[in-house]
């Protein structure tokens, strides 16, 4: 029987290289380590030739849930225009893989910076969401020079144990791999209810498929949940020098509002932050239009005073 999420991947795929990028592999120390990448189209083409005014780069870091253009399938189009768009997958999501131990953000973030500079990217605005967030923040701590800015959805600085227990129990989940790596379809629905404000209805046969799809790497997404945990309760706030967006759904109950206002008063005052109203922890699949109108809005910021300097 067709599995009707995998039948679908060749028309996103054709309406990705309509907005103009392409998928490739990059190849990137320890040895055996790849990640899969869809980049600017020009990119693969004319890889050594530079436009004479280059678009800024932004690169799109996924969840937990799905992988790079599945996550961000609304955002692309919106932003080719006017900035080359990359987009990743992370380690153990879509075709990227190690043969490393090491599953902390930490890592995800060293493999992320590596094969941007392969691909030849100096300087570039991170989009993160969720665990994308995570790995966001890290990139941007290690390599400032790279990241010239940060938009931060539905995530946090640092998974603490405290924070990981408090927000387990309140949604009534013993660990973070009975939540974010459902097992069957009631697990999938009960995902998606927490992760939405309004219930999205799909038939059953559609969620039995997503599982197959877009759940694979089971161990191993695992361990990067095991590895996002750290013991220090009230860890140092890195010092960033980039701005910092936190773009948020309002009706988050994953990583609430609260905590992002949190956040941001922690971060001082280069972050700012942006709800959305009717809108949960999957902001940017819920109101895509809202979410995309604010993003460019901050991107055209950063850029404006790029310009400026």
């Amino acid at each position: 029987m067709v599995n009707l999420v995998a039948a679908q991947r060749p028309l996103l795929h054709g309406l990705m290289k309509l907005a103009g990028i392409r998928p490739t592999t990059v190849d990137i120390e320890p040895e055996g380590t790849t990640m899969s990448f869809w980049v600017p189209s020009e990119t693969l083409v004319k890889p050594n030739k530079k436009p004479n005014k280059p678009k800024p780069v932004v690169v799109l870091i996924h969840g937990f849930a799905a992988e790079g253009i599945v996550t961000w399938q609304f955002q692309v189009g919106a932003l080719t225009k006017k900035y080359s768009v990359y987009v990743p997958d992370l380690l153990f999501f879509g075709g990227s893989a190690t043969g490393a131990s090491d599953r902390s953000p930490t890592f995800q973030a060293e493999c992320l910076a590596a094969a941007l500079f392969k691909l030849g990217v100096t300087r570039c605005t991170l989009v993160g969401f969720s665990y994308g967030g995570m790995v966001a923040f890290k990139l941007a701590e290690m390599w400032p020079d790279l990241v010239e800015a940060l938009v931060v959805s539905g995530s946090i600085l640092a998974m603490t144990e405290s924070i990981s227990e408090a927000e387990l129990n309140r949604m009534g989940f013993r660990s973070s791999s009975e939540l974010l790596l459902p097992t069957s379809v009631n697990g999938l629905k009960t995902l998606l209810k927490i992760a939405t404000h309004k219930n999205l209805w799909f038939p059953h046969r559609l969620h039995k498929d997503y599982l197959e799809v877009m759940f694979t790497n089971r161990k191993e997404r695992s361990e990067l949940l095991e590895a996002l945990v750290i013991a220090k309760q009230n860890p140092d706030i890195p010092i960033f020098t980039q701005r910092i967006h936190l773009l948020w759904g309002e009706n988050d109950q994953i990583f609430r509002m609260e905590m992002a206002q949190q956040m941001k008063e922690k971060l001082g005052e280069k972050a700012t932050y942006e709800g959305i109203k009717k809108a949960g922890h999957l902001v940017h699949l819920e109101r895509p239009c809202v979410y995309n109108r604010c993003l460019k809005s901050f991107l055209a910021s950063v850029y404006t005073d790029h310009d400026k300097k």
